[in-house]
Parts: C-alpha cells; sequence; structure tokens
C-alpha cells in the first residue's frame, strides 16, 4: 500500500517503541518522516534504520525552542507538514500517597503540555487533509492501580482532541486519538517491568501484548485519506482490554 505517497510526517518520541513502529509504517506506505527524541545515539540508530526517507532531529516535546528547531526544520526542507503525530509520553508506577510534584510534574510536562506545545507549533505548516494523530492509552478511560497520574495525563489528552476537533472546524485538518494497550516498548518495560507487560497481554481477549508494528499500522489508517471521515475519535488497539 502507498496511502501516504508524498506526505510529510512528524512523529514525536519516534526513536523507539510506537514511535518508531509508526514511523516505520509510515515510510512503508510512502511518506517522508522526521522522528525526535531526547537521546540523540538512539535516534541516530532509529534513521539509519528507518533509512534515507527518515530524518532525526534531537531534542525534547518540553522545551519550546527545540519544538521552533523541529517545525523550523520542516518548514525549510519540505515547506508544509501533512501529519503530525504527538507520540512522546512518560509515565511511572507510584500509589497515591507516595506522588511528588516532581513526578506529577514530568508525567503532565510531556504527556499534557508536550502535546499541546507540539501540535500548536506544527499546526501553522498544516492544510486541508492534515492529520493530526495523539497518542492516548487504555488507561486514560481505565483505573490502574499506581497509575493515576499516568492516566490522568492521558484523560487530558482524549479531551484535547475533543476540543480541537471544533476549533479545527472548516480547516480540513483532523484530529484523532489513537489509545493503544498492552504493547511491549522499552518504555513500557522501564515503567511498569517486561513481567507486567506480558501478564497484562496474557489477559486480553487477543491473549497476547501488542507490538509497535500493530499500531503503527492503525497510526497509519488515521493518517491516512481512509480515514477522511472521523476527527475527534478515539481508536482503542488495546487487544480489547478497554472493552470489556
Amino acid at each position: 500500500m502507498n496511502r501516504l505517497d508524498g506526505k510529510v510526517a512528524v512523529v514525536t518520541g519516534g526513536g523507539t517503541g510506537i514511535g518508531f513502529g509508526t514511523a516505520q509504517r509510515f515510510i512503508e506506505e510512502g511518506a517522508f518522516v522526521y522522528i525526535t527524541g531526547r537521546r540523540q545515539e538512539k535516534l541516530d540508530k532509529a534513521a539509519a534504520k528507518l533509512g534515507p526517507k527518515a530524518r532525526g532531529v534531537q531534542g525534547s516535546v518540553t522545551e519550546q525552542s527545540d519544538l521552533d528547531r523541529l517545525f523550523g526544520t520542516v518548514k525549510a526542507e519540505h515547506g508544509r507538514l501533512d501529519i503530525l503525530v504527538a507520540n512522546a509520553g512518560f509515565g511511572e508506577l507510584v500509589p497515591l500517597g507516595q506522588i511528588t510534584r516532581a513526578q506529577y510534574d514530568a508525567a503532565f510536562d510531556v504527556n499534557v503540555k508536550g502535546v499541546l506545545f507540539t501540535v500548536q507549533a506544527g499546526l501553522p505548516l498544516m492544510g486541508p487533509g492534515g492529520s493530526i494523530i495523539l497518542t492516548g492509552s487504555t488507561t486514560g478511560v481505565m483505573g490502574t492501580p499506581a497509575f493515576s497520574v499516568y492516566s490522568a495525563s492521558k484523560a487530558a489528552v482524549r479531551n484535547l482532541a475533543r476540543s480541537w476537533a471544533q476549533d479545527l472546524r472548516g480547516t480540513g485538518i483532523r484530529v484523532n486519538v489513537l489509545s493503544p494497550g498492552p504493547t511491549l516498548t522499552e518504555l513500557a518495560s522501564e515503567a511498569v517491568g517486561k513481567e507486567a507487560m506480558i501478564e497484562m497481554g496474557a489477559g486480553t481477549p487477543i491473549g497476547h501484548f501488542g507490538d509497535p508494528s500493530e499500531i503503527g499500522a492503525v497510526a497509519a489508517f488515521l493518517a491516512s485519506s481512509d480515514s477522511s471521515f472521523m476527527t475527534g475519535s478515539e481508536v482503542f488497539a488495546d487487544g480489547g482490554l478497554a472493552q470489556i
């Protein structure tokens, strides 16, 4: 399939996990993809694996100067942006009673403020037919022990999409949320633990955890004209975890 031929995309947090899987699928379908991440070494390795239709731009979504540099690069090299995936995220397991202000700030700075200002910085480069995809989570609609701060940040992301769909009326730009379930990534293994992810995946109706490439396939659908009648929506790629 070449649904994204000629499209220009940005995927934040694209050096590993779901972001990398999404970038890989976009390239397979014809797009040129800019990936971002804080760690230069991982970003360089990811860009090398993705090949000549990928470009790594180091930076953090919590730094406005980094966002300005990212989208300045996109503008200088391509003049426009067709697909924006606000995927960079952060979370850690901390039960109520032990949550610190620093942990709260870290999660909301990346997952909410980072998403907001990423989209706001990229929006001037987008036009009719543009697709904005926000990475949500099943935790945004479920109660998860020791994960309340992360979960609340993802619930906020869900409402950002609803509100922005209204703000973008008449522009031809769509915004949707893609909410993965248990997907075995480097971040998930660090935050939750590999064994816990395996157990969570086994508890889904599908019976196993997800692979980043499976989430990337759904992202490609939301990025393409196949989802042209969708905005303000949330699509779950979760093995049925939050659906039962």
